[in-house]
């Protein structure tokens, strides 16, 4: 029963803050206000579902520097996690249809993200293009979950190669994310919200800079992979 409440409170607090924050990224078009809210909303989504969080590698960046995060991904919680404790400014890659859903899709629209048609090819490089022109322009650092969805175990799944191609190409270093303890707080597919304490490590900065082919790509994508699963529990 508290779950079911949880999940109420959430729906209610998340269409509220949507409505907020669409209007503040229509006025705002520095999105300074959008990434200062974006902050609250997810502080108060954790709050809601009672979620405590421990953080480490804060130190292994520097929190006003362009970079690409790049974390695995088994809970709806984990974007509210990554947004909650990223100190840099973030621009989170999300799906299309994502954008369907009134008020809160429409607020990601015109807000800093980044929309990826993953059913279309072309309009997804198009996206990848116009993300690095947004970096560059606003500093913001994408947010990448490289497994496509969420996975239904827990466990880290393959990275897509499309979806890792603005970390390999963007010449900006990468930060692995390691998020643990998320998959059992919002397991996908569950209608349930379970308290509990998960742990976000960030990695040390990969460099991008000297991919040369698809080899040394495929290379790049496995170290980082291995380096998120390596640091996965790291408190």
């Amino acid at each position: 029963m508290l779950s079911y409440i949880k999940v109420f409170l959430i729906l209610l607090y998340a269409t509220v803050v949507s409505f907020v924050t669409l209007i503040v990224s229509i006025v705002d078009r520095t999105h300074f206000l959008y990434q200062k809210i974006a902050k609250v909303f997810s502080n108060g989504i954790l709050f809601i579902a009672n979620v405590k969080l421990k953080i480490s590698g804060l130190e292994n960046f520097d929190h006003k520097a362009i970079y690409i995060f790049v974390s695995n991904h088994s809970s709806q919680m984990d974007i509210p996690i990554l947004q909650s404790t990223i100190p840099n400014k973030i621009s989170i890659v999300f799906k299309k249809e994502l954008s369907k859903i009134p008020i809160f899709g429409w607020q990601l629209v015109t807000g800093p993200y980044i929309m990826v048609d993953r059913s279309n090819p072309e309009a997804a490089m198009k996206s990848i293009q116009k993300a690095k022109i947004k970096m560059d322009k606003r500093k913001l650092s994408p947010v990448i979950f490289p497994e496509g969805t969420r996975s239904e175990t827990g466990e880290v799944q393959g990275f897509k190669r499309g979806a890792f191609y603005l970390a390999a190409h963007s010449g900006y270093p990468i930060i692995p994310v390691s998020i643990s303890g998320s998959y059992e707080i919002l397991p996908k597919g569950k209608f349930r919200i379970n308290k509990g304490e998960v742990f976000v490590h960030f990695g040390k900065p990969v460099a991008t800079e000297n991919i040369q082919n698809r080899k040394e790509e495929l290379e790049l994508i496995q170290k980082v992979r291995d380096i998120i699963i390596e640091n996965l529990g790291v408190n």
